[in-house]
């Protein structure tokens, strides 16, 4: 009986010792099952960082498009009244040759009187500074 009161002990002893080596294994789980709750959460607080800056890229996109698209209709009616401006300017310079031509030819016409030499350069320079005034 000594032998198998013996066996018995040792293999409580055994069973105590395998007991202690899970107790050991599963409190270990424990400490990572919380060290890996934490770092999801760390892992969660870290994509909604990521989501919330991409979010406000997105926002920012946004507005410089809606900026870019406002200086380009700027630019497309400064073009535009660049363009009408050209016109007014050869319509002017057309309008002003046109004028000279016509003090040349009022020129040619008064030359054509007999009128004292004085009064004609006088007549010819009146013309001459009206059509330069207008």
């Amino acid at each position: 009986m000594r032998g198998l009161a013996g066996r018995s002990a040792t293999a409580a002893k055994e069973i105590k010792e395998l007991i202690q080596d899970s107790v050991r294994k599963v409190e270990d789980g424990s400490v990572l099952v919380t060290q890996s709750g934490q770092t999801f959460e760390k892992i969660v607080a870290a994509v909604k960082k990521v989501s919330d800056i991409v979010a406000e890229i997105a926002a920012a996109s946004r507005e410089q498009s809606v900026g870019i698209e406002q200086v380009n209709r700027a630019v497309m009616q400064m073009d535009e009244l660049t363009q009408q401006n050209a016109a007014l300017v050869e319509q002017a310079t057309a309008a002003s040759q046109s004028m000279v031509e016509q003090v040349r030819g009022l020129n040619d016409m008064l030359a054509r009187f007999d009128v004292g030499a004085a009064d004609a350069a006088l007549a010819g320079a009146a013309l001459a500074g009206a059509a330069i005034a207008m």
